[in-house]
């Protein structure tokens, strides 16, 4: 397990490139965020999103949102968008709005036990964004065991996943609050949780 200095905007270029690296071999890296860190992996690398279940002990039912480094590579994973959704992208990203869609059929994404849908987010933090940039759109879960409270600074990830993790990028603690989640692929939005963004901000902009 390496522990690796990633602080700055931009982060420094080698450590975005290792974790872009151990991404890319199917493996497990912890990121930090806007809100907590988490465990990132490469949806499209089979094996990859089997890892993350097993290193939280948690089962594959409960869907792995995605993280972006902005709208474009929203197309990877979903199609179609709705004109109030990209609005909100618009509107709130990067930022603590995860938007849930119609995932693309036909994709390899692998997220977890497929419904058709994926939660999408642009973080604002620019270590997270990096490494998408670089690595693709990232399926990410909170790094804690399934049950266990968020940890918040990249030694906790590392003492607590060790070897499962090989890289963490350490940008200082983590302690923000957890994304707002809203489901647009209904006529309506609906507000699945509240989080940072309030919602009665979403409405408004979905009705921009």
């Amino acid at each position: 397990m390496a522990l690796i200095a990633a602080f700055g905007d931009p982060p420094p270029p080698a450590a975005v490139a290792k974790a872009a690296r151990v991404l890319s071999d199917g493996w497990p890296v912890g990121i930090p965020t806007d809100t907590v860190y988490g465990l990132a992996v490469d949806p499209f690398q089979p094996g990859a999103t089997d890892r993350v279940f097993d290193a939280k002990r948690r089962s594959r039912d409960l869907i792995l949102p995605v993280l972006v480094a902005g709208i474009d590579q929203v197309g990877r994973l979903a199609d179609m968008l709705p004109e109030g959704a990209l609005a909100l992208m618009g509107q709130f990203w990067p930022g603590p709005l995860t938007i849930v869609v119609r995932k693309r059929p036909g994709s390899t994404a692998d997220l977890g036990d497929a419904d058709g849908t994926v939660g999408v987010r642009c973080p604002a933090h620019p270590v997270a964004r990096a490494v998408c940039a670089v690595a693709g759109p990232l399926a990410t879960t909170s790094a804690n065991l399934h049950g266990g409270a968020p940890l918040v600074t990249a030694g906790e990830v590392a003492s607590t996943f060790g070897a499962v993790v090989p890289v963490v990028l350490d940008a200082g603690p983590c302690t923000g609050q957890p994304s707002t989640v809203v489901d647009c692929t209904t006529p309506v939005p609906r507000l699945l949780r509240q989080g940072q963004v309030a919602w009665d901000e979403v409405i408004a902009a979905w009705r921009s």
